[in-house]
């Protein structure tokens, strides 16, 4: 494994060329805080090339004119050399996010997985499908690929999930484009180098599978550009409101995953270590940096003291070290500038009247941040999604104010319950608004590999997951021989 970062680079049209368009601020080694090199995007006249390459793949068929089967040995065949470099887009992701390797190479299975998932769903027929009519007749239902698709992926697991994306759009028939964010561009471009590796040996034009880099203003050209014809975005709601704006305004699909304020309840059964557990691994995965992290801990009041105390003991157990050592279990946030923004966050909370329990010491090197949890803040302020290892906690009396307290967001992604007895707590977590509710669990994987991951209110718009998202790129076209059926009744 290696975790040097190479040169950010972006690839068009087959070629490659390093990036030289300034965007302002320094990249970070988020262990240390040093400066790795000036951040740098693609140029604008790469972008207009990238999305015309798309077009022109688009409009040959090059690529969705092969039949399902075809398109499925060219994506095993991507899925065998991301594969192969796995581990190096796990150690660099590592470096680049400040994410423990312990996590980062669990994630890395999804690289190569989700390509052999995408040729699956094509060899399985997913796309193609048939329903009888009366008259016996079949009526064809074929999704087809909307065209050049645009795939924009933020920098907490920036590689696993422009795998995810890109090998659903590929399998749809869709050229693809992939922008991965500008604080994290190296484990996407390792990614992006295997992917264009694989379509290249295959034979296939190099405007099928692109990447660049940069910030908003890339996004905006590329989701603005009328000839992108389906956008997957996961970030932030401010980013994602921008692009369901562009979109509406050439009315194309948009698949929006923008975060969340995610609650735990823990009901009065619950055994203390398990929540203890819950919570602590809620509030650091992926050092707080993920979109179903922990935003509010709800208490029952009677137990509220006992379940904190062994929280915050919990956390004060864990390994803190260098991201690439195997046995750290936390590690620094991103970047400076995210660390700043957490930790005004956080001190608006206290400023609100909460009081911040940090268990954890942390090194004063490098963008760590200690997990935090305040209590003693009215509910009212703490609506917002944080993005980092702090989270609030409240109190309830009865499970009716639980439920509210854990609906009292404008969010939805995801939420938690834990408790002894499980039916009593799956009728809790059917109440919850939320796209997924996990009871006694707190990993970052899905319930069910093939159940869909959705989005209630201002965490997202449009279905994700593994039959989801390849659907999501396609659009039915529906074909059948009506016969002599007349409205009136006369041949």
């Amino acid at each position: 494994m290696s975790a040097r970062p190479e040169a950010v680079a972006d690839l068009v049209d087959g070629t490659w060329a390093a990036c030289a368009a300034p965007l302002g601020f320094t990249l970070q080694d988020p262990a240390t805080g040093e400066p790795v090199g000036a951040a740098v995007g693609s140029e604008p006249a790469r972008v207009e090339a990238a999305v015309a390459a798309a077009t022109a793949v688009h409009e040959s068929a090059a690529w969705s004119g092969l039949p399902a089967a075809a398109r499925a040995d060219v994506l095993d065949a991507v899925a065998a050399r991301v594969e192969a470099v796995g581990g190096d887009i796990a150690a660099i992701e590592s470096f680049a996010t400040g994410v423990p390797i312990s996590q980062t190479m669990p994630l890395s299975v999804i690289l190569g997985g989700a390509f052999r998932l995408a040729a699956m769903q094509l060899r399985e027929g997913w796309l193609s499908s048939a329903m009888p009519r009366e008259d016996g007749r079949l009526a064809h239902v074929d999704r087809l690929p909307w065209g050049p698709a645009v795939c924009v992926v933020p920098w907490n697991a920036p590689a696993p999930m422009a795998a995810h994306k890109a090998a659903n759009a590929l399998a749809a028939g869709c050229p693809t484009i992939v922008k991965p964010s500008e604080y994290a561009p190296y484990g996407t471009q390792l990614l992006a180098r295997a992917v264009h590796e694989a379509l290249a040996g295959a034979g296939l034009p190099g405007g099928l599978f692109q990447l660049v880099h940069g910030d908003a203003g890339t996004g905006a050209r590329l989701v603005g550009d009328p000839r992108v014809r389906a956008v997957s975005f996961t970030g932030g709601l401010a980013g994602g409101r921008a692009v369901a704006a562009a979109c509406a305004y050439d009315v194309k699909p948009v698949q929006l995953e923008l975060g969340g304020n995610n609650p735990l309840v823990v009901l009065p059964d619950a055994d203390t270590a398990t929540a203890a557990r819950a919570a602590a691994d809620l509030l650091t995965t992926l050092n707080g940096q993920w979109c179903r992290a922990l935003g509010r801990l709800i208490l029952p009041a009677g137990r509220a003291a006992e379940l904190l105390d062994a929280t915050l003991e919990r956390l004060a157990t864990l390994r803190v070290g260098a991201p690439l050592d195997p046995e750290t279990d936390f590690g620094p946030l991103v970047h400076s500038g995210h660390r700043d923004q957490v930790i005004a966050a956080r001190d608006a909370l206290v400023g609100h009247g909460g009081t911040a329990h940090a268990p954890l010491t942390v090194p004063e090197r490098g963008n760590h941040l200690s997990p935090t949890l305040v209590t003693g803040v009215d509910p009212a302020h703490t609506t917002d999604e944080i993005f980092g290892p702090v989270a609030a906690v409240h109190t309830y009396e009865s499970v009716d104010e639980a439920v509210a307290l854990a609906n009292g967001t404008p969010y939805g992604l995801e939420a938690y319950v834990t408790g002894t007895d499980e039916e009593a707590a799956l009728a809790v977590a059917r109440r919850l608004r939320a796209g997924e509710v996990k009871v006694n669990g707190s990993s970052v994987m899905s319930l069910h590999l093939f159940t869909p991951r959705p989005a209630w209110g201002l965490s997202g718009y449009s279905e994700e997951g593994t039959a989801e998202t390849l659907r999501f790129f396609t659009n039915p076209r529906v074909v059948g021989v009506e016969g002599g059926f007349a409205l009136h009744g006369r041949p």
